[in-house]
């Protein structure tokens, strides 16, 4: 099958990159003319209205929550990035357009005007899976499963497939928003939020399962980490047998690339390196000059208004430090939404062959590269190592590990009788089933539990059950 697979599909054309199909549908089923909404605007709107989304307001970025001075939470980074990658489809979707314009009216309608919100929801998405505290939330649950000592180890690993296991010790922030999004979580009705096949494409960065992934050495970008655990393995391939995406030839569950799934990661990596120093200079960690040390040398060989010396004319006349970071910010983002759009483009060819092994960013000139990876190392240095970045994280970990501790023993234990009590607190859409031959689905649903708490809950939830905190009766 896959062979046949990779055979039919082994170059990627726009023209099947995109469907108004829905997880949960039935196949083919005609969609109603909506003078309002687009199906991909539909997603925008079924996202930013979900619980899960609206949790990532206490979910940290990267400095702890809550504060005195207003930092950047999952939700706000996400609204951010969504923003530019609207711009981002926009651009490229006129390009796409333009090239192309003997491919019809249904092509031409949606590369003008409905890419851009393709990319916009993929974006708005594409944290929705991650835990609290961060990234390392994701660390924290990987810790736990790699370090299971005695009877737990025994009977997880002797109950769960190779990747299964690699799926709790290897989580993974993206494969577990494909979860979130497609899941149904104990309703009848299958699909999650049933959105397009096209928004769900455009959010997986790496198509490959935990098996197969986490893998440097294979020099493909699909499986630097995993974009989908084996309980959402189908769901990819239907995806992908759907948009015509090919398999990579010698891997059993790894991908092509969907090209949107480029846009949709530029959108991110260009938001967070200037949003992170932003924040630091709220927080006064950096001063005005650094900011502008790492971001200025962008516009040394632009011309017009993009030039540095038209950028510092227009800064003389601004008084707040403040007012002049968020102009630098816009101003850079601005440039590299133009630049990367280009350079998408510029790559078409290796795009639609799958064959476009590195992100968006690492196709800028050497001088912009350079400029990057001093960003890089700079952020590396004084604000993800910061002390409060630090002691957030280390929180991260004994709360998630405490909680797994907790949840784990008793679903592996369900007659002991805290863990009855234990099992009480899971809500009811994370169903524990206690059934012998599918501990993996029992495991999912505490991991999805965790997963999907806010930092808050996670804390005052783990002082509760540890008796840190004695619970009020209300």
């Amino acid at each position: 099958m896959f062979a046949v697979f990779a055979f039919i599909f082994a170059i990627m054309n726009w023209a099947s990159l995109y469907t108004t199909q829905r997880t949960g549908e039935a196949e083919r089923k005609s969609t109603g003319f909506d003078p309002v909404r687009n199906s991909f605007q539909r997603d925008y709107d079924r996202i930013i209205f979900s619980s899960s989304f609206r949790r990532l307001q206490n979910k940290t970025q990267v400095f702890p929550l809550p504060g005195a001075i207003f930092v950047h939470n999952r939700l706000t980074h996400s609204l951010e990035v969504a923003s530019v990658g609207r711009s981002l489809g926009k651009a490229v979707g006129e390009h796409i357009a333009a090239k192309y314009k003997s491919e019809g009216e249904q092509f031409t309608e949606f590369y003008r005007h409905e890419l851009a919100s393709v990319i916009a929801s993929a974006c708005l998405a594409h944290d929705i899976g991650n835990p609290p505290f961060g990234h390392s939330g994701e660390d924290a649950i990987r810790t736990y499963f790699k370090g299971l000592e005695g009877e737990t180890r025994s009977i997880i690993h002797n109950s769960l497939s190779p990747n299964q296991l690699k799926d709790f010790e290897y989580f993974e922030g993206n494969s577990n928003a494909l979860r979130v999004l497609t899941h149904n979580f104990n309703e009848p009705e299958p699909g999650g939020y049933r959105l397009t096949y096209t928004t769900l494409a455009s959010l997986v960065k790496y198509p490959c399962a935990s098996f197969e992934g986490f893998n440097k050495k294979s020099g493909l970008i699909a499986t630097k980490k995993s974009g989908f655990f084996d309980s959402e393995l189908n769901i990819y391939r239907h995806i992908a047998m759907a948009l015509h995406i090919p398999p990579k030839k010698d891997f059993e569950h790894v991908f092509a690339r969907h090209p949107f799934v480029y846009l949709t990661e530029a959108a991110d990596d260009i938001c967070y390196r200037v949003i992170d120093l932003e924040d630091a200079h709220r927080l006064h960690l950096i001063t005005l000059g650094t900011f502008m040390e790492m971001f200025l040398p962008f516009f040394d060989n632009e011309k017009d208004y993009n030039s540095r010396a038209y950028l510092e004319k227009k800064l003389a006349n601004i008084n707040d430090d403040n007012q002049k970071v968020q102009y630098i910010r816009a101003r850079w983002i601005g440039l590299m939404t133009d630049k990367l759009s280009r350079i998408f483009m510029a790559h078409e060819q290796e795009l639609l062959t799958g064959t476009l092994e590195k992100d968006l960013l690492k196709c800028l000139p050497a001088e912009d590269s350079k400029l990057i990876d001093r960003i890089n190392d700079f952020s590396v240095k004084h604000i993800y190592n910061y002390r409060a970045v630090v002691e957030i994280e280390i929180a991260g970990y004994n709360v998630i590990g405490g909680l797994l501790k907790e949840f784990v023993h008793a679903v592996l234990h369900p007659d002991e009788s805290k863990s009855r009590k234990i099992i009480k607190l899971v809500s009811a859409q994370f169903p524990i089933l206690h059934n012998g031959n599918n501990l993996y689905h029992d495991i999912q649903s505490v991991v999805d539990f965790i997963a999907g708490m806010t930092d808050l809950y996670a804390i005052d939830l783990y002082r509760k059950i540890t008796g840190i905190t004695i619970p009020e009766i209300r």
